[in-house]
C-alpha cells in the first residue's frame, strides 16, 4: 500500500503564538525503499513524523495509507497494526531484558507469549544479538546495542511503515552503519517503507531517495541517490 501526503500543513498554537511547522507538504511514499528526510533543526522533520504516525493531526490536508484516512480511524490501532516508530531515545524500557523489551508489544497485540518469545529471538538474532546479549538490561547493551533492539522490536511487529528520529544521532561511525544498512536491508527483503529523518550525510548517502524539507515544505522535488552524497543543509 501507498503512504500518502496530500498538502499537508501543521501549525502548533499557543496562547501568544502559532507556528506553522508544515506548510503544504504533498509526497507518495513507496513500500521496499528507505527514504531519508533532512534539513535544518525546526524545518519541519520530525512533524512530518508524528503526522504520518498519528500522533498528531494534520491542521490541513490528509495523510492516507491506502484506504486508511488518519482523520477518520483509530489512530492507535493505525500505529498498532502498521507503524512502528524507532525514536532517538529509543524508548527501551529499563526494566526488561532486550528480549523482553521486542516480546512485550506482541503480547500486548495479544499474541501467545511463547510465540512472541520465538519471534523476539529469531528477530534479535537476525540483527547480531544472540541468545546471551538477549537477556540483558538495556543499561548493558551499548549504545548500538540497544539501538538494534530498538530495530527488532520494529521487526517483530511486522508493519508497513518504520519511522526513524534520528537514529544514529548517538553512535559512532562505525554503529551508524551498521544501523544504516540494517534499515535499507530491510526496507528492500521486508518490503517495508523506511522513513529516517537525519542530520547524518552518511544516512542520506546510503537512501534510496532523499527528500530535503525547508520551512516545512519539501525543495527541488526529491533525490533518486546513485551514489553520491546529495546537497544537504546543516
Amino acid at each position: 500500500m501507498k503512504l500518502s501526503l496530500k498538502d499537508v500543513k501543521y501549525t502548533y498554537r499557543s496562547k501568544h503564538q502559532s507556528v506553522r511547522a508544515l506548510d503544504g507538504v504533498s509526497y507518495d511514499f513507496e513500500q521496499g525503499r528507505f527514504y531519508a528526510v533532512v534539513g535544518k533543526s525546526g524545518s519541519g522533520k520530525t512533524t512530518m513524523l508524528s503526522v504520518i504516525a498519528g500522533l498528531d493531526l494534520p491542521s490541513e490536508g490528509d495523510v492516507l495509507f491506502g484506504d486508511i484516512d488518519t482523520k477518520k480511524t483509530d489512530r492507535d490501532k493505525y500505529r498498532l497494526d502498521h507503524v512502528s516508530i524507532i525514536y532517538q531515545s529509543l524508548n527501551l524500557l529499563p526494566l526488561l531484558s532486550a528480549l523482553e523489551n521486542v516480546t512485550f508489544p506482541l503480547v500486548y497485540r495479544g499474541m501467545d507469549k511463547k510465540e512472541a518469545e520465538r519471534i523476539a529471538a529469531e528477530k534479535l538474532e537476525s540483527i547480531g544479538i544472540d541468545s546471551v546479549m538477549s537477556m540483558r538490561l538495556p543499561s548493558m547493551l551499548s549504545g548500538g546495542e540497544q539501538q538494534r533492539v530498538a530495530i527488532a522490536r520494529a521487526l517483530a511487529l511486522r508493519t508497513e511503515i518504520i519511522l526513524a528520529d534520528e537514529p544514529t544521532g548517538n553512535l559512532d561511525t562505525e554503529n551508524s552503519m551498521l544501523i544504516v544498512e540494517l534499515l535499507k536491508n530491510l526496507a528492500a527483503s521486508e518490503n517495508v517503507c523506511v522513513i529516517v529523518v537525519t542530520h547524518d550525510p552518511a544516512v542520506s548517502a546510503h537512501a534510496d531517495v532523499v527528500l530535503r524539507i525547508v520551512d516545512g515544505r519539501f525543495v527541488d522535488g526529491n533525490t533518486e541517490n546513485a551514489g553520491i552524497d546529495p546537497m544537504i543543509p546543516q
